[in-house]
C-alpha cells in the first residue's frame, strides 16, 4: 500500500482511502478541493457513480437561454476568442448561469466518451451537489476562481479532464454566471485560469458600461496604459456626483470595499467637483483623481443620453435601474448627421465611404474632440464589413513597449512578463472587419516599418514566432497632428503615410463648421427627451456661436446633455440657468457672480434668484411669471417651494 501511495497522485490516494475507510484523509488534497469533496460526500455522491445525463427539452433550453440572453450576448466576443485559443487542440469553452446550468458549449468534444459529450450540452446542470467537485459547480459554491486538474474531480468518469472556471459578477457583486475552459488532462494546451479571469473582467466591464448608460461612467487606473483594458477600474455616477456603482477592479485599486464607495460623492472621495472633472475630461481627454493611496488617471467611458432633472439627494442613491442601454448621441450619429450641411465635410464623407467600398485606406485628420473615432465607426457601419468587428487602438494611449504586442499579439514566452497562453493582437481581432488606428502620428518609427510590411503583404505573425496569418481587414487611421509635417521632420515614414492616405478626410473644428448653427440645433433635438422640441435662448445661442469650442463636438455634447438634464419636464427653452458654472465662466470670460449661500448648489442658486427676480418684476403674478420663465405654473410652485425651503 505504501509503495503504491508513493507512485500514485494525491487524488488517487485519497480515493483509495475513501473506498477503504469511508473517510477522506487530511492533507492530501488542496484545501479548496478537500472542502469540495466533503460537500460532495455530504450530498450523497460516490466517486464511482455514473455520469447521469440530463435530458432537458428544447423548450427548457430555449427558456434558459432567454432568461440569460444579456449574459450570453455580452460574453460572446470573449467566448469566440477563447474558442480560437483552443482551436485544433480539443478544448471546450463553456458559459453557465449562476446555478451552473450550461448556456453555451463551444469547441471540440471528439476526445470525450459519449457520456461526457451528452453531459456537456446546453441545459445540463453541473452544480457541485449533482456532479461533485468540478470547476463550474465548485465556483458557484465558492464564488471564486478555481482550477481542477484531472482526478481532483470527484467523479471518476470526468477524471480525464482538467478545467478552470471564474465567476462572472453583476455590477453589485452578485453572481451572474460562470466562464469555463475544459480540455483533456494530457492534451497539448491545458486550461489557463489567468486567461479565463481576464476574459471575465472584460465581460463584467462591458456589462457595467451597458447597464449604466443612464449614468456617467469613468475609467480609472494608476497606470494610463491600463485604461480601457480589462484591468481598468470603473465608476458610475449621477450628474450630481453621487457614486452609483463600482466594479471589482476599482475597489482593489482604491483599497475600498464596494459599500465604502457606492453612495459617496465624487468630491468626498477625490476632492474634485463633478462638473470640473467632466470639463477636464472633455477638453483634454484625460484627467487625474487623487487619494491618499495615490494618483489615478481617468477617462470618460460614457455620458448618459438622458438624465432626469436635478434633485437634491441624500448620500444613499436609489438602486440603479436596469434599462436598455442608450447609446451616446455622438456615437449614434449617422454619416449624414456627422456631415451636416458643411459642403467640404459632405464631400469628404462621400469620398471616405467610397474609398472603403473599394478597399482603400482612409485617413481622418482633425482636432481632438471633432469625432474622429465616431466618424471611423460610422464609415465602418456604412461599409460591406459592417457585420464584422470594429477594433480601435489608440496609439497615443499605449506606452511604446506595449503597442507592438497589442497590435500583433504574441506567443507564450515571447518576452518576460508575457501572459501564459499568449495573446491575439488587434490586427487579428479585426479579421473580416475594420481596424481603426487612432493617433497614428504617435506610433514609434520602428513599429511603423513593421506595420507597413503588414499592410503591404496582408499577413501578420505574433511576437515570438509562429505561422503567419492572412489578414482580411479594412484600415482607417486618424491623427490630430499634421502627418505631412511629421514626414518632413523625419518622425513619420513617408512610405507609410502614402500607404495610409488613400483618401484623407479632414474634420473641421466646430468653430470652423459652415453649418455650426444648424449642427447645434440638430444635436440638441437628438438629445431632447421624448422627442419634444427644445430651443435655446437667443442671447445664449449667440454666445454659443461665438464660443471657440476647444473641446469641439465632444464638448458640445456634454454641455447640451447637462443643460437638458437640468430642464424640468415641461420646459422647452434652455437658458443660462441650465448651464453649469464652469462653462458659463468660459462663455462670459469672467466668473459669474453668485450670492453666497450655505450648503447651496450654485446652479440651484441661480434658478432661485431668477424666480425671485421674475416674481418681483410681475408683482407676484404667478401666471405671468411662469410664462416669462417658460415653465408651467405647477413647476413654478415647485421651484418657489424649494426657494422658501432654502431660505428657512
Amino acid at each position: 500500500m505504501k509503495h503504491q501511495e508513493a507512485i500514485l497522485a494525491p487524488a488517487d490516494i485519497a480515493r483509495q482511502h475513501l473506498a477503504q475507510d469511508g473517510e477522506l484523509p487530511n492533507g492530501l488534497l488542496r484545501s479548496e478541493i478537500a472542502d469540495s469533496w466533503q460537500r460532495s460526500l455530504a450530498a450523497g455522491l460516490a466517486c464511482n457513480a455514473p455520469l447521469e445525463l440530463d435530458n432537458p427539452s428544447k423548450d427548457q433550453v430555449d427558456d434558459l437561454k432567454a432568461a440569460n440572453r444579456t449574459l450570453i450576448e455580452t460574453a460572446q466576443p470573449e467566448v469566440a476568442q477563447l474558442v480560437d485559443y483552443f482551436h485544433g487542440v480539443g478544448g471546450l469553452v463553456m458559459l453557465a448561469d449562476s446555478d451552473a446550468n450550461l448556456l453555451t458549449v463551444r469547441g471540440d468534444k471528439r476526445h470525450m466518451d459519449s457520456a461526457s459529450r451528452y453531459a456537456l450540452e446546453p441545459g445540463a446542470n453541473w452544480h457541485e451537489g449533482v456532479r461533485g467537485t468540478n470547476a463550474l459547480g465548485t465556483v458557484v459554491v465558492e464564488k471564486a476562481p478555481i482550477m481542477i486538474k484531472g482526478r481532483e474531480h470527484f467523479l471518476d468518469q470526468v477524471g480525464h479532464l482538467s478545467c478552470c472556471s471564474a465567476p462572472i459578477h453583476d455590477t453589485q457583486g452578485g453572481l451572474l454566471g460562470v466562464l469555463d475552459l475544459t480540455s483533456p488532462t494530457e492534451g497539448e494546451l491545458p486550461p489557463n485560469l489567468s486567461l479565463v479571469q481576464q476574459a471575465v473582467r472584460s465581460i463584467e466591464n462591458r456589462m457595467f458600461s451597458g447597464q449604466f448608460q443612464q449614468q456617467i461612467v469613468i475609467s480609472l487606473h494608476s497606470r494610463p496604459e491600463y485604461l480601457r483594458s480589462s484591468w481598468q477600474g470603473l465608476l458610475a455616477m449621477e450628474l450630481d456626483g453621487y457614486i452609483q456603482a463600482a466594479n471589482e477592479q476599482v475597489c482593489q485599486l482604491l483599497g475600498r470595499k464596494r459599500e465604502q464607495l457606492v453612495g459617496k460623492h465624487l468630491e468626498e472621495l477625490f476632492g474634485v467637483k463633478p462638473e470640473a472633472l467632466l470639463t477636464t475630461l472633455h477638453r483634454k481627454g484625460r484627467g487625474q483623481l487623487r487619494m491618499r493611496s495615490g494618483d489615478f488617471v481617468c477617462e470618460l467611458v460614457s455620458f448618459p443620453a438622458r438624465i432626469n432633472s436635478y434633485q437634491n439627494r441624500s448620500t444613499k442613491p436609489s438602486p440603479p435601474k436596469r434599462e436598455t442601454p442608450a447609446p451616446s448621441t455622438l456615437q449614434a450619429l449617422q454619416l449624414d448627421d456627422l456631415a451636416g450641411q458643411d459642403p467640404r465635410l459632405k464631400k469628404g464623407v462621400r469620398m471616405g465611404s467610397r474609398a472603403l467600398s473599394h478597399e482603400l485606406p482612409v485617413l481622418i485628420q482633425g482636432e481632438t474632440g471633432t469625432g474622429k473615432e465616431v466618424m471611423a465607426k460610422s464609415l465602418h457601419l456604412d461599409s460591406r464589413r459592417s457585420q464584422g468587428p470594429f477594433v480601435a487602438v489608440n496609439c497615443a494611449a499605449l506606452p511604446e513597449s506595449l503597442i507592438e504586442s497589442e497590435l500583433f499579439g504574441y506567443r507564450e514566452g515571447a518576452f518576460t512578463g508575457s501572459r501564459k497562453g499568449g495573446m491575439i493582437g488587434k490586427l487579428q481581432q479585426a479579421q473580416g472587419g475594420t481596424l481603426f488606428l487612432d493617433e497614428i502620428g504617435d506610433m514609434p518609427l520602428p513599429l511603423q516599418a513593421r506595420l507597413l510590411r503588414v499592410l503591404q503583404e496582408r499577413v501578420v505573425s505574433p511576437l515570438g514566432g509562429g505561422e503567419e496569418v492572412a489578414l482580411d481587414i479594412a484600415v482607417i487611421c486618424a491623427s490630430h497632428r499634421d502627418l505631412k509635417a511629421l514626414v518632413a521632420e523625419g518622425s513619420f515614414r513617408e512610405d507609410l503615410y502614402y500607404r495610409l492616405n488613400g483618401v484623407c478626410l479632414r474634420l473641421p473644428a466646430l468653430r470652423e463648421r459652415a453649418d455650426k448653427q444648424n449642427f447645434i440645433c440638430q444635436f440638441l433635438q437628438k438629445l431632447a427627451p421624448d422627442g419634444r422640441q427644445i430651443s435655446v435662448n437667443s442671447g445664449l445661442f449667440e454666445q454659443l456661436l461665438a464660443y471657440r469650442w476647444p473641446g469641439n463636438v465632444r464638448q458640445l455634447e456634454t454641455m447640451l446633455r447637462v443643460a437638458v438634464a437640468f430642464m424640468e419636464p415641461d420646459e422647452h427653452c434652455i437658458d443660462h440657468s441650465h448651464i453649469s458654472d464652469d462653462f458659463l465662466e468660459e462663455l462670459n470670460g469672467v466668473p459669474p457672480v453668485v450670492q453666497p449661500q450655505s450648503g447651496g448648489h450654485t446652479l440651484k442658486q441661480r434658478q432661485q434668484q431668477q424666480i425671485t427676480d421674475m416674481l418681483a418684476r410681475h408683482s407676484g403674478n404667478m401666471t405671468a411669471t411662469a410664462t416669462a420663465l417658460g415653465i408651467s405654473r405647477a413647476t413654478l410652485y415647485r421651484r418657489l417651494k424649494a426657494v422658501r425651503a432654502a431660505t428657512d
